[in-house]
């Protein structure tokens, strides 16, 4: 990487994804980009560390936790070594399509905005469980609540940032408490959360999703703790 222009650090948290990891790598190879890709094993048991120890590509960098820490962990665990200018976070598990991260980054590129997030929302409703589509409501208006801005997508995986703001919020996430801690500590600065509507293609449990019920409840707690209890 040395001597070249770097202005995008996309962060992949990675989890027993041995299905989807490949073809992953394949796509965000294809992303019209300035980019490094930072990719976190956190603590795989199945071949996901032996996939992505196959990757052979100089813009791609491998780091490996020994256990399973949680996604907030794995992305702290990156940051230290991304090198670009604006930090993005892209998961696993394709439900996200990599080809709309530039649509998602353009505005911080063009330093118009110091903050994007994907909403999965804008264009309506997505295909997913109406029980997952309830809770993503209620986080959305909550946090729209507590910040006094209108956010549609509080718990998208999209999230875009300067890389120096990001690092500024001096992050304690170790799981999924990752998306309400930086909206909550985002918004307590006044900082605008600008939205750009993007597709997603939701997986079942069956297919791997993570999320549980119970994630939605300390995503809740965490917006309410970080907005008015910690500085």
């Amino acid at each position: 990487m040395v001597g070249k222009l770097i202005r995008v650090s996309i962060i992949v948290p990675v989890y027993n994804e041995e299905r989807t990891v490949e073809e992953l790598v394949r796509r965000l190879k294809e992303v019209p980009l300035e980019k490094e890709v930072v990719i976190v094993d956190d603590g795989s048991t199945d071949k996901t560390r032996e996939i992505l120890e196959n990757v052979r590509d100089e813009t791609f960098r491998i780091l490996t936790l020994p256990r399973n820490l949680g996604k907030g962990a794995a992305i702290r665990a990156a940051l230290p070594f991304v090198k670009g200018d604006v930090v993005v976070i892209q998961d696993a598990d394709l439900e996200y399509n990599p080809q709309e991260l530039p649509l998602v980054l353009k505005p911080i590129l063009e330093g118009k905005e110091e903050v994007v997030y994907g909403s999965r929302f804008l264009r309506g409703r997505p295909k997913m469980r109406l029980l997952n589509f309830i809770a993503n409501k209620i986080l959305a208006w909550t946090a729209t609540l507590l910040l006094g801005r209108r956010i549609t997508d509080e718990a998208t995986c999209y999230k875009a940032f300067k890389t120096s703001l990001l690092r500024s919020l001096d992050l304690k996430c170790r799981g999924f408490e990752f998306c309400p801690e930086v909206t909550a500590k985002i918004g307590r600065r006044k900082v605008r959360i600008r939205e750009i509507p993007i597709s997603y293609t939701p997986r079942t449990k069956k297919e791997g999703k993570k999320v549980k019920w119970k994630d939605g409840f300390i995503a809740l707690y965490t917006l309410f703790k970080y907005r008015f209890f910690c500085w």
